[in-house]
């Protein structure tokens, strides 16, 4: 008899970590793997944010806090909300939590009833669908188009709402895909929830400060401030800041939800690493070059890998115009042969093929939710890339045509 929940069967586990895992285990034997999977910066954190924990510590500052966070945090968020989201939220309003998926998995753990829907806009970051899943809901996958830049449409929109709809999950900049919404399209999608007051939004915004070609970031909740009683703001320090590792998110929403979130978080994880929130507090209030230099690298990278992938043929890669992936086209190498004669029948193969044969690390779309794909993240050194792109170009002029029989 198995003692393992219901719920839990029907969860896969992180694809991007179970990549990441297998090229591990073939470097841990020898194999010079290049490890494209998962997505984090590869900078250090900047140095005024280890003293700030450093200092927090040498000054006892190691007890419990408030389920919500610290105050000074709160504060700090709402000060980084107004002046760079043009958003007003209350020190109350606002969450803390162990990294922007806490946040979520709160949120859905105090909002969703068995047979929930939550709206999911496909390629999706490989979480949401399972988080939903694993608290009782049911996600509703809306397929979204290359050609539409990957953004979810009011159409598509209007067509997957339903009575049970309780949550829209919007990403942006996106994971895999880097699509960024401008105003207008975020006001599209804005007049469809208008008509269905149950609707609560979920917009992860975690990957604002990555955006490219000049292209201005919009808050959700900046262009459909009507919204704003029923939308969850997501943020985090991982991406803009490289701290992965210190596990700090936040969000801001009604006060109704915030509360119930708090509620769910002091009976679990009680409160956020003391030391963390204050090198959180010194990443929002100190100075902002780094979040530049980052971006600006960011942007070479993505530029490396756009003309790299597109000069191999068989692939193809729209150019990203945010976050640090390459969500890369690969329907033309269906069908074809490897060299020991396997037939590779979707995006899974050719990411097995990429990892056994070319040693490069890529997730399968299908993971996102989209075929035929691939995702490789682009947060590592260009030297690094400059010989990730040779792997993959190495690799794929070894396929050959299927012969027929």
């Amino acid at each position: 008899m198995s003692y393992l929940s219901s719920r839990l069967a029907a969860v896969k586990p992180s694809a991007s970590m179970a990549v990441s895992q297998a090229a591990k285990a073939l470097v841990a034997k020898g194999i010079d793997v290049i490890d494209l999977g998962l997505g984090e910066p590869d900078f250090a954190t900047p140095a005024h944010i280890t003293e700030a924990a450093y200092a927090a510590a040498k000054a006892g500052d190691t007890l419990y806090t408030a389920a919500l966070g610290t105050l000074d945090l709160r504060k700090a968020i709402t000060r980084k909300f107004e002046q760079e989201n043009g958003l007003s939220y209350t020190p109350d309003e606002i969450i803390v939590s162990n990294g922007a998926k806490q946040i979520i998995f709160n949120a859905l753990m105090a909002t969703l009833e068995d047979g929930d829907e939550v709206i999911v806009p496909t390629p999706y970051f490989v979480s949401y669908p399972e988080m939903v899943k694993l608290l009782g809901g049911t996600p509703v996958i809306a397929q979204c188009r290359e050609e539409d830049g990957f953004r979810l449409t009011a159409d598509v929109l209007e067509q997957a709402i339903t009575p049970k709809t309780k949550w829209l999950f919007l990403n942006a900049p996106g994971n895999p895909s880097g699509a960024v919404y401008d105003e207008a399209s975020l006001q599209a999608l804005g007049e469809v929830l208008q008509r269905h007051p149950h609707v609560l939004v979920l917009s992860d915004e975690i990957y604002e400060h990555i955006v490219f070609d000049g292209v201005a970031f919009v808050s959700f909740g900046k262009a459909c401030p009507q919204l704003k009683d029923r939308s969850l703001i997501v943020n985090g320090m991982s991406k803009a800041y490289a701290m992965t590792g210190w596990r700090v998110g936040y969000a801001a929403g009604p006060l109704p939800l915030i509360k119930a979130m708090a509620t769910v978080q002091s009976q679990s994880i009680t409160s956020v690493c003391s030391i963390a929130q204050a090198a959180a507090k010194a990443a929002l209030d100190g100075p902002q070059e780094s979040v530049r230099e980052f971006c600006a690298a960011f942007q070479r990278r993505r530029d490396q890998v756009v003309r790299g992938i597109n000069a191999i043929q068989g692939l193809n890669l729209r150019a990203p115009q945010g976050a640090f992936y390459a969500f890369i086209g690969c329907a033309d190498l269906i069908g074809m042969k490897t060299p020991d004669g396997t037939i590779l029948q979707d995006d899974a193969g050719i990411a097995t093929y990429l990892l056994n044969e070319g040693r490069v690390a890529a997730v399968p779309g299908s993971a996102y939710g989209m075929s035929p794909y691939f995702r490789i993240s682009t947060a590592t050194s260009d030297s690094v890339l400059d010989e990730a792109m040779k792997r993959i170009a190495n690799a794929v002029s070894r396929l050959a045509p299927a012969t027929k029989a």
